[in-house]
């Protein structure tokens, strides 16, 4: 009987897990039959059912690892430049597949450098089994077959470090896929050894709804339910098992050790549930992040961020992830350059109370965030570039979703989330991205909004980008500087970026008019010269008040003398 069943797994194990099933349904009762016909019995001689344990599949994702090599080549506080978002299926195709690759990437990090990005974020670019947007992991150590290999990774890191680039790559923390070796050993047997690295439950608990739908999934080949927010395909890890967490640590040790400079860390409002009211933004979540933040910080110079967009200042804190993504200010910056009076108010208003360690964007990856930002605007240039001045000068990270930085729309033939994740507009046709047929189809502009179009073009949003960036990176004030002094009037608002005795001020006026604007609580006599925008700079006259006019949908940047 045990040489039966050892030789059943073993070939049980390697077939497809549709055929797997079939299998173990039809064989569910085998055991106590081998039993009764001379199998196990006990002394009285009646069979004895074997304790079904389910499957044993190796896990190549788990094992310990150790700290390693803990410098970074990167100068300190590197992440307070602008990160580009970048997903790289849809980046640059390398070997013209029609997908996206990791030496793809690298060939393009000369224009990234260019254009003044200090860090990456990677969309997933592990083993997954949706082999697409990466968020069901198959493999938390292996890079994904259609974005290259391991060496190529490492060359990614490399090249990215000789441009003064950092590397941060999405972690996924909260789930996997139902295909890891991790849940299909769990879901195989309600005794199996990794059982309790997901969340089970039987009978099935009631009155659940999250994000329109019973997050309790049935298992097909034992009795339980198992707990998957997001989508069946996706299981919730159980973050109350400590094998959980050693398993997580451990494979971020192996990317760190690898020369990654941090982690994008997905859904970290999602880690722990204690009731169908109380899902989300757990107390439990911020001890989770900040053991992590504590792995991180083993090491030199490393960054993390993570998203919640229930409660981001909460994450943002040093006692929990340490920073996080603005999602309550996003809204505010594409109200502000559209001119809402409101929008610009809580615009002003958002860092006065807040930690600079939330991070500005306008849009990115997901649909529930917003749309690309040239769709919001309705491809009103003028707005677009006010929106872009607004947060690049913010506090905090600000991220950039790639396209952005020229005006790339989603595109018209595609919905949902798919519609914003299309191949870059590198020239006005496919041909930049690939010379095979694309993954998928373009963005809707991608004839008058491209790379190639707008590099040489002193107007286009490229350069706007490009000068921006370059103000921030020469500014110490504006990349890591307090957030001073800010204050709206009507469509006009301002703030003053400080580091020491470097003062930086910033206007703006959403207006389609002009605006003659009057900044006070100076000092009388203070010399305030132009860095960038329409002002000329000008002085604090004797009752401490700065009076100088902007054109309409227009910015100003000062430096105090």
């Amino acid at each position: 009987m045990g040489l039966f069943m050892n030789t059943y797994e073993f070939i049980l194990r390697r077939l497809a897990l549709p055929v797997q099933k079939i299998i173990r349904s039809l064989l569910i009762g085998l055991p106590i039959f081998l039993g009764a016909c001379g199998g196990s019995s006990n002394l009285n001689g009646s069979a004895i059912e074997p304790v079904n344990t389910g499957s044993a599949l190796e896990v190549p994702d788990s094992g310990a690892v150790s700290v390693g090599a803990v410098s970074s080549p990167l100068p300190a506080g590197w992440w307070k430049g602008a990160f580009m978002q970048v997903y790289v299926r849809a980046y640059q195709d390398s070997d013209g597949d029609g997908k996206g690759d990791l030496k793809g990437l690298v060939q393009r990090l000369d224009y990234l450098q260019d254009l003044g990005v200090k860090g990456l974020w990677l969309l997933p670019v592990t083993q997954s089994s949706d082999r697409d947007h990466g968020y069901a992991v198959k493999n938390y150590r292996a890079i994904e077959s259609d974005y290259g290999t391991q060496a190529d990774f490492e060359l990614l890191i490399s090249e990215a470090h000789k441009r003064g680039i950092g590397v941060v790559v999405d972690f996924v923390i909260n789930h996997s896929s139902n295909q890891h070796p991790l849940f299909l050993n769990s879901s195989s047997s309600a005794m199996n050894a990794q059982r309790n690295y997901f969340v089970w439950q039987n009978p099935k608990p009631s009155g659940w709804q999250i994000y329109g739908q019973d997050p309790w999934h049935a298992s097909n080949w034992a009795n339980g339910f198992y707990f998957a927010g997001f989508s069946n395909t996706m299981p919730d890890f159980n973050w109350r098992a400590a094998e959980v967490e050693q398993f997580h640590h451990d494979n971020l040790r192996y990317w760190l050790n690898k020369g990654v400079d941090g982690f994008r860390f997905d859904a970290v409002g999602n880690l722990v549930e204690n009731s169908s009211t109380a899902w989300e933004v757990q107390p439990e979540n911020h001890a989770i992040m900040n053991k992590v933040r504590q792995t991180l910080m083993q090491y030199n110079q490393r960054y993390m961020v993570c998203e919640a967009p229930a409660n981001s200042g909460a994450f943002a804190e040093n006692s929990s992830c340490g920073s996080a993504f603005a999602f309550d200010l996003s809204g505010s910056i594409v109200g502000a350059a559209k001119g809402d009076v409101s929008a610009i108010q809580k615009l002003a208003d958002y860092y006065k109370t807040r930690t600079s360690n939330l991070a500005p964007f306008v849009s990115n990856h997901d649909r529930f965030a917003g749309d690309r930002l040239w769709n919001q605007l309705q491809g009103n240039v003028a707005q677009y570039k006010l929106a872009a001045a607004s947060y690049l000068l913010l506090p905090g990270t600000p991220y950039i979703y790639y396209g952005e930085e020229i005006g790339m729309a989603a595109s018209d033939t595609l919905t949902g989330d798919w519609a914003l994740r299309t191949p870059m507009s590198w020239t006005a046709d496919a041909r930049g991205f690939s010379t095979g047929s694309p993954f998928r189809s373009l963005s809707s502009n991608i004839g008058t909004q491209n790379v190639a179009q707008q590099l040489n073009d002193a107007a286009s949003l490229h350069q706007h980008y490009k000068k921006l960036l370059a103000l921030r990176n020469s500014q110490t004030a504006l990349s890591s500087g307090t957030y001073e002094g800010a204050w709206s009037q009507q469509k006009t608002m301002g703030f003053q970026r400080v580091a020491g005795n470097e003062k930086v001020m910033v206007i703006l006026n959403f207006d389609t008019a002009n605006a003659n604007v009057s900044v006070g609580s100076l000092v009388p006599g203070e010399v305030w010269s132009a860095l960038a925008g329409s002002s000329n700079g000008s002085t604090v006259n004797t009752a401490g008040v700065m009076q100088f006019s902007l054109p309409a949908q227009s910015f100003a940047v000062l430096k105090k003398n």
